[in-house]
């Protein structure tokens, strides 16, 4: 198929309510969070989340899609920097290879606190990282592996540090696409992934099918998905959200310019 017809998704489960149900049109390429990047700017998808801050980093090749994003309004559950000591007493934190927003923002993070730690990027095993640090940053499904099975290991959630801050949500990806991609195909795509999590969110047996699927797969208990998609991470992005990205950028990725967004109406 062209890339014209296959979507990039995180290869976690905060796409999940976008890509519960996509039709035999489309395929769907599952990566993690930093590798979609590539994807998208090598043609290899339509569209795809990428991390915020790859956005900021590749804004003039790329166009933001409107409405969606994976986006947190307090704890988010899924970016976690974790160990046993205070952060204030780390030396060192293991930082994983793919996502580089929650990079960015730890970074971001430990300089308004003063801590200036080494920060060395390793494989996203928990057990490795903190053998040889004394912190780990990870996200996405290991994330709450870890907090499920050692919630005594979290020492900050990003999420809630960003809005306790700035009182603004937390975007961790964007939905994007290269500026040269064909409107009507972005448009139809964006139609799609709107319309799966309106799904998501306003159909019942789907939020339950959606639900209980995740948990089977993750060995979760059903409540602590709902928690997730309730509580911590969602997929529309508001008026406060994109408040919450244009921060973000400019004050975190120090973008040269607001972000560019495909319109719609205009074509």
């Amino acid at each position: 198929m062209s890339w014209k017809g296959v979507l990039g998704r995180v290869s976690f489960i905060n796409c999940e309510p976008i890509f519960h149900s996509i039709g035999p049109n489309w395929n769907v390429l599952s990566a993690p969070p930093s590798w979609l990047t590539g994807h998208l700017l090598r043609r290899d998808c339509l569209t795809a989340p990428i991390p915020t801050a790859d956005y900021g980093k590749f804004q003039s090749e790329l166009r933001l899609i409107p409405n969606i994003g994976i986006v947190s309004k307090g704890q988010v559950g899924s970016v976690l920097l974790l160990g046993h000591r205070p952060i204030e007493s780390m030396r060192d934190i293991a930082i994983p290879s793919d996502s580089s927003t929650s990079t960015a923002l730890l970074r971001w993070l430990l300089e308004r606190k003063g801590n200036d730690p080494r920060l060395i990027e390793m494989g996203p095993d928990i057990d490795s990282m903190l053998e040889k640090c004394d912190g780990a940053l990870l996200i996405g499904d290991r994330a709450l592996d870890v907090a499920r099975d050692e919630p005594e290991s979290i020492v900050m959630d990003l999420g809630y540090e960003w809005t306790r801050i700035t009182g603004l949500p937390m975007v961790f990806g964007v939905f994007a696409a290269r500026i040269d991609s064909p409107i009507d195909h972005i448009r139809e795509a964006h139609d799609l992934m709107v319309n799966q999590y309106e799904e998501f969110v306003n159909d019942p047996a789907v939020r339950n099918e959606v639900v209980s699927e995740v948990a089977r797969r993750m060995q979760y208990d059903e409540s602590r998905v709902e928690r997730y998609f309730d509580e911590e991470v969602g997929n529309i992005l508001d008026a406060d959200g994109i408040r919450g990205l244009e921060y973000f950028l400019v004050e975190v990725c120090k973008a040269p310019e607001p972000p560019k967004w495909f319109d719609f109406e205009a074509n």
